[in-house]
């Protein structure tokens, strides 16, 4: 697993076209609702595990939550199956909030 992603570090390599980055937000569909970045993978965190076979092993995955606990238990799931290429969000969409865009909504 590669070390956290802070937002900033984020937004910036999503300004490249070829960034190469893929989305996983692991909240709840209702969350999703309130704020969601753009062209996200989205899957509960509860049903991660079950779904692994959809996520490809060589990809280069930023989790993402609400504060970063639960994107957190998750990239380190994934880091456990064999997903070396892993980040977390550091802070997670309140921190993106903060950091990126302060017109995402917070909850």
């Amino acid at each position: 697993m590669l070390p956290d992603i802070t937002p900033t570090e984020l937004a910036a390599a999503l300004q490249h076209p070829d960034h190469g980055l893929t989305l996983l937000d692991v909240r709840e569909p209702a969350e999703l609702e309130i704020c969601v970045l753009p062209n996200v993978v989205a899957i509960p965190k509860d049903q991660v595990p079950d779904r692994l076979a959809e996520l490809r092993p060589d990809a280069h995955y930023v989790v993402i939550c609400r504060s970063g606990k639960r994107s957190g238990d998750v990239a380190q799931l994934l880091s456990q199956h064999g997903y070396p290429r892993v980040q977390n969000l550091a802070g997670g969409m309140l921190r993106w909030s903060d950091d990126v865009d302060p017109t995402v909504t917070k909850y």
